[in-house]
């Protein structure tokens, strides 16, 4: 543990550049690290806060041939889009980089030569999956199987998301490539491979007993699943037509494996970042007073706690991470984000139904971020979020503030006078809230975190619901200047510290208040809220308050449903099955049916039987008796009354004792519940017949 860092370096996972970002990428890695990083800058603390578009990997050249343009052109749009996201979101990144630039492409090179010159790698000639249709060895990403240690049927070929296990693809049991659906076959080819094992012990007392009692244990579970279970060597070159090239004789149309290259941009964003800025990039990777952290979702866990680490640990000069506080998935009305299905709100459509709420979503992805296990956002979750704290709780106390100063004392802070013991506490109370709210961050518990900021919001809220200086001002105007001179500082302490969470906020409050924290002669950062009382001091002119956050209406909610109810529709029409068509029949076949129509005129369950009805069936002929396997769908009471088709003359059949003299047409929907085949047309009589 560092107890005093001189700098932090803190990482986000680079996101690949296959598709646009959407809330859950916004809610297990990115809000969580720009928190931290803002935190830690009011803290007058050196940051270096990296990230990056990951731009290789064998997903880029699928996404340009399924897309019909080159992978160059696939990274450049998703790479702007990204980058667009992250500005519109306020993600304060330091350094924003791409693995496809040459100084990224050296870095990489330069760092597998140095172990390759070293002898950390084991060259081997393998067996390898390969898919004969595409002409292509397959990446582990791309092969789907079982798995071998759990059954689960949609295993991948590097793990299995379901048991935790690594795998190996040629492990899975009947594989299957993901491009073409074929069963791939096996071909020997050489690749280099990092030794895990050798850094078995390694890992063990670095993670398993040194952050025993730090690292969440989440993470520090799937890492202990992994050691446990034996590491293996792990190949880092892929058969890959779009990549970075291995740097070696006798490996050409290999690759550098994604994700040994991935990490690594860390480093050469960080060297990008250092040249622009004239610093010196080394100390941020290679000082052991400098604390890393790498901000990651669960599915990178593995890459980032054990490959990375052993990369660096090889190379022999580099620090590790400190922590690597990896969030769990965040899911959307109760299914699994999905980009493939398009089950996600897309950051960039977003801002088009929600201009101007960039907050909004932050707080209420970080009020319910999957920290320790899997969370849900709902839409109305989010709108009682923004509504019944927000607006309700923040801003309600803001515009109390600034609308009784201005119109008590024509905007200025008024001169305090005597302070009472009420007025003693709460500043006390304040002056606790950055050590708590720090406390919290520290220990990467954003959500508690973010409710002890909201707990200021409340304090000033119940302050003034107690003192109600809209009534004291009749009757001791005095006393009110120091109530709203106390109001106005909890208001300024509340602009500073909500800056990580909510920085759009921040900006309208202190324009709001005239003040700037960076710029005024209080210099006010984070600790000055502990050490002072006059945050905001007498005399000084405040400006005309907007509105921070405005209700959010049923109907932009509703909007929001029907659209994802729309793709739900539409993934379940391009995912349900046909039977195929049964043998061709004669007319003289179809002639012998009896279709008719009917009406449902008594219902009832038959006994001890949970699967059937027993129906009466006006079919316009006469009135009789059909049993009809229904009963787990429908009750008696909703049958009665219904029209349906029949088939008139199949032979009766005793079920139960009792004689079935027909047959109810049914079909399913797309949700497999049993549904009536009836006529919709008006003035169709029971008994006509169906040809």
């Amino acid at each position: 543990m560092i107890d005093n860092p001189k700098r932090y370096t803190i990482t986000a996972a680079l996101p690949y550049t296959n598709g646009p970002i959407h809330i859950g990428h916004l809610a297990g890695v990115y809000v969580p690290s720009d928190i931290y990083a803002r935190y830690q800058r009011l803290q007058g603390k050196d940051v270096a806060f990296i990230c990056g578009s990951d731009e290789h990997g064998v997903a880029i050249s699928m996404k340009a041939k399924k897309e019909g343009i080159t992978p160059q052109q696939v990274i450049d749009k998703y790479d702007g889009i990204i980058r667009q996201s992250f500005l519109d979101f306020g993600i304060s990144f330091d350094n924003y980089s791409r693995t496809s630039s040459k100084i990224h492409h050296y870095t990489a090179s330069e760092f597998f030569r140095t172990l390759y010159d070293k002898g950390d790698f084991i060259e081997e000639v393998t067996e390898q999956l390969y898919d004969a249709q595409a002409d292509q060895f397959l990446a582990d990403r791309f092969v789907v199987g079982t798995c071998p240690k759990c059954g689960n049927e949609e295993a991948y070929g590097d793990q299995c998301e379901k048991c935790g296990s690594t795998l190996n693809a040629t492990d899975l049991i009947n594989p299957k490539s993901t491009i073409t659906g074929t069963t791939p076959i096996k071909k020997e080819t050489k690749h280099w491979f990092l030794p895990l094992d050798r850094y078995s012990d390694f890992l063990t007392e670095w993670i398993l007993v040194g952050h025993k009692n730090d690292w969440k244990p989440n993470v520090y579970g799937q890492v202990k699943s992994w050691i446990d279970g034996g590491l293996e060597p792990r190949a880092v070159t892929r058969d890959l037509d779009w990549g970075i090239d291995v740097p070696v004789e006798g490996a050409e149309g290999k690759k550098l494996y994604v994700w040994f290259d991935a990490p690594i941009g860390y480093i050469s964003s960080t060297k990008e970042w250092a040249a622009r800025e004239g610093k010196d990039w080394k100390p941020y990777w290679k000082d052991a007073d400098t604390k890393l952290v790498h901000f990651i979702g669960k599915d990178n866990i593995v890459f980032h706690c054990i490959i990375f680490p052993a990369m660096l640990k090889a190379e022999g000069s580099y620090i590790l991470p400190e922590n690597v506080p990896a969030n769990e998935f965040l899911n959307l009305e109760g299914n699994k984000l999905s980009t493939s299905k398009n089950w996600a709100v897309w950051l960039h459509e977003y801002l088009l139904d929600f201009p101007e709420k960039q907050d909004v979503l932050r707080y209420a992805l970080t009020a319910n971020a999957p920290e320790t296990k899997d969370n849900d956002f709902t839409w109305k979750d989010f709108q009682a979020r923004n509504n019944n704290e927000l607006a309700a709780i923040y801003g309600n106390f803001i515009n109390r503030v600034v609308v009784l100063t201005h119109k008590y004392y024509n905007g200025i802070v008024p001169q305090p006078n005597d302070f009472t013991a009420i007025d003693e506490q709460v500043l006390a109370e304040l002056k606790a809230y950055p050590a708590v709210i720090g406390s919290s961050i520290e220990r990467y518990r954003f959500r508690e975190a973010l409710g002890e900021l909201m707990n200021v919001a409340r304090l000033g809220n119940k302050y003034l619901a107690d003192e109600e200086p809209w009534k004291m001002v009749k009757t001791d105007p005095e006393r009110v200047k120091t109530q709203m001179y106390v109001a106005l500082q909890i208001a300024t302490a509340l602009g500073v510290l909500s800056e990580p969470f909510l920085p759009f906020t921040t900006q309208k409050l202190l324009k709001t208040l005239q003040f700037n924290a960076s710029t005024d002669a209080e210099k006010i950062g984070w600790d000055t809220i502990s050490k002072s009382s006059e945050l905001l001091k007498s005399g000084h002119q405040i400006g005309q308050g907007e509105i921070l956050f405005a209700q959010i209406e049923d109907a932009e909610i509703q909007k929001q449903i029907d659209k994802l109810e729309a793709t739900k529709t539409a993934n379940k029409m391009e995912s349900k099955t046909v039977e195929p068509q049964k043998p061709t029949a004669t007319f003289e076949d179809f002639a012998k049916l009896d279709l008719r129509v009917g009406t449902i005129i008594e219902a009832e369950k038959m006994p001890k039987a949970n699967k059937l009805l027993v129906l009466k069936v006006d079919t316009g002929m006469d009135v009789r008796t059909i049993v009809s396997g229904i009963a787990e769908h429908f009750s008696p009471e909703e049958v009665v009354g219904k029209r349906v088709t029949i088939l008139a003359n199949l032979a009766p059949r005793a079920l139960r004792g009792v004689d079935s003299e027909g047959m109810i047409l049914m079909t399913n929907n797309a949700e497999g519940k049993l549904v009536f085949v009836n006529p919709d047309g008006d003035g169709v009589d029971n008994g006509a017949m169906i040809s």
